[in-house]
C-alpha cells in the first residue's frame, strides 16, 4: 500500500504527490527525527537507523548498552529491528539496561506504547506496524469511540484507539503475551 505524501502547501489545501488535494484551515508539518550516531560510528558500533542492539540492548559491543530514541532493536512481533521515539519507551529500555548490567538475563520485549490528549479527544498506539496488509476496524470517527487493527500475515503488530483507552490498554496486554484471541476480539466489537 503506498500512501501518498505531500508535494506542496498552499492557503488553502494540501496537493499530494498523486495530485490529489485536500482542503486545510491549519496543517500541522511533523518532519520526524534522525538519531545522532557518530560517536557511536566512532566508537566502531554497528549502526543501521540507530544504534543496533540485540534483545537485551547490548551493542555490537557487549560491553555497551544503547536505550531509547537512538536504539534500534529487535521487535519479536513485528520480526524487524525496531528504534521507538517515546520518553515511555525510553524510561522502559533505562531500565532494562540496569538489570542486564547487574546479571538479568531477560529480554527487552515490552510492547511500545504512545498515547496524545488533543482536548476531550485521547490517541492511542500501542505495538509497532510500519508495513501491514489488512486494517480491521470498529467504531467511528464521528462517535468518539474507534478502535483499528493493523495485521500483516493475520497477525496483529499494532492497535490504534481513539477514545477508547481500555481497548489500548487491552491490547498492550494482548499484544505483551501474544493472546490472538484477545487482538481480534478488540476490533470484533
Amino acid at each position: 500500500m503506498r500512501v501518498p505524501i505531500s508535494a506542496r502547501i498552499e492557503a488553502d489545501r494540501v496537493v499530494l504527490d498523486d495530485g490529489a488535494a485536500l482542503l486545510a484551515d491549519v496543517v500541522v508539518l511533523g518532519v520526524g527525527v534522525t538519531p545522532r550516531t557518530s560517536l557511536a560510528e566512532a566508537a566502531g558500533l554497528s549502526v543501521e537507523r540507530g544504534v543496533v542492539v540485540d534483545e537485551r540492548l547490548r551493542t555490537s559491543r557487549p560491553e555497551i548498552y544503547a536505550a531509547g530514541d537512538i536504539a534500534a532493536y529487535p521487535d519479536e512481533r513485528s520480526g524487524q529491528r525496531v528504534r521507538i521515539e517515546h520518553f515511555a519507551v525510553a524510561v522502559r529500555q533505562g531500565q532494562a539496561v540496569a538489570r542486564a548490567m547487574l546479571g538479568d538475563q531477560t529480554a527487552f520485549r515490552d510492547v511500545p506504547f504512545f498515547w496524545s490528549a488533543h482536548y476531550d479527544v485521547t490517541i492511542g498506539y500501542v505495538g509497532h506496524a510500519e508495513q501491514w496488509d489488512r486494517v480491521r476496524e470498529r467504531g467511528n470517527l464521528e462517535s468518539g469511540q474507534y478502535v483499528s487493527a493493523f495485521e500483516r500475515g493475520g497477525k496483529v503488530l499494532a492497535v490504534v484507539s481513539i477514545g477508547d483507552d481500555k481497548s489500548s490498554l487491552e491490547a498492550e496486554a494482548a499484544l505483551q503475551v501474544g493472546d490472538e484471541a484477545k487482538l481480534a476480539a478488540l476490533v470484533a466489537g
